[in-house]
């Protein structure tokens, strides 16, 4: 025998006793393409694929688990009901149980008696039409002076420079103090009424803008300007987008200001709105009435703040989408 056939029979016996003495180890199978083969599929030489989970099947809750919580934002809502909800029975306890008296404060049962008689009567809208007139009229012109002269000293120093040192002596005057003068020059008529609430107004809207344009960031404008951008292409498509945030919370702060300036205007030589149905109630000694009309002018604030929020939304919706892209 020659040292070949020797050599490869001893090599034979080897891995025969080896298959005897060990386990069988499982290796895994190739197709012709390297990919893995299952059992089933290793006589016909296809791939293995994964079944398709079923449809529904990761929507379905799994058999014993505890039911989902209500989301955060159901959550938050939910908990403020309840604080409403408590304060509007700790309102309606105090005065029936004489804790308080009726004569100082009124249930929101008899309020809400007094706002159904007053819409009865056609004093209700009447009452709310004219504040809503007056409070739009000035907060209008506030947002429309106040962004554009705010735009102009936020680009232009020098222009700010010449006139900020008169705009700070007028932002310290109050509204009230300015009264009489308003009187004098516009009467008592309506005139008076809008330029107090535009006075008021006007201030937050001014200085936010000038700080949102001040706080744009140089490299934006200076990369639209190498790219060609002409002047006004970069004011109106860099500029104003970046500034808006904060032009726009200078505008709901004007909203507040606005319904505070406008109870004061309207408790002045005034003879329709809310405000003067507050002090007129007061002084004829109707107080579910008094108290409407404060109710009155809290929602007359809340729902201007609403659509100012709506409309800011509306505008800065590239922010959304930017918050979402990070």
């Amino acid at each position: 025998m020659s040292l070949p056939d020797l050599s490869r029979g001893q090599h034979r016996s080897a891995r025969q006793d080896g298959a005897a003495s060990s386990t069988p180890i499982d290796l895994p199978l190739l197709g012709p393409d390297g990919a893995m083969l299952l059992p089933s599929h290793a006589a016909q030489g296809a791939p293995a694929q994964a079944s398709p989970p079923a449809r529904g099947a990761a929507s379905r809750p799994l058999a014993g688990a505890p039911p989902r919580r209500p989301s955060g934002r159901w959550r938050d809502h939910s908990l403020g009901l309840i604080g409403i909800a408590g304060f509007l029975l700790s309102w309606e306890l105090l005065p029936r149980t004489g804790v308080v008296s009726q004569a100082y404060l009124s249930p929101p049962s008899d309020v809400a008696q007094a706002i159904i008689d007053l819409g009865g009567q056609g004093e209700l809208l009447k009452h709310v039409l004219a504040s809503l007139q007056r409070s739009l009229w000035g907060l209008l012109l506030a947002i429309a002076l106040g962004v554009s002269l705010g735009l102009l000293m936020g680009r232009f120093a020098r222009f700010e420079r010449v006139i900020d040192p008169i705009l700070q002596l007028f932002r310290q005057t109050s509204a009230l103090a300015l009264f009489p003068v308003f009187v004098l020059f516009l009467g008592i008529g309506e005139l008076s009424k809008v330029a107090i609430i535009f006075w008021a107004s006007f201030w937050p809207v001014l200085l936010n803008t000038i700080g949102g344009v001040k706080q744009v960031d140089p490299l934006l404008v200076n990369a639209a300007r190498s790219m060609g951008a002409s002047s006004a292409f970069v004011f109106r498509k860099v500029v104003l987008p970046a500034a808006s945030p904060s032009i726009f919370t200078g505008v709901r702060l004007a909203g507040t200001y606005c319904i505070t300036a406008l109870v004061a205007a309207e408790m002045i030589g005034a003879h329709s709105g809310l405000g003067f149905l507050t002090l007129n109630s007061q002084e004829v000694f109707q107080i579910p009435s008094m108290y409407a009309g404060i109710l009155l002018l809290a929602l007359l604030g809340l729902a201007l703040n609403y659509v100012l929020a709506l409309v800011e939304r509306g505008c800065t919706r590239w922010r959304r989408g930017l918050a979402s892209d990070g």
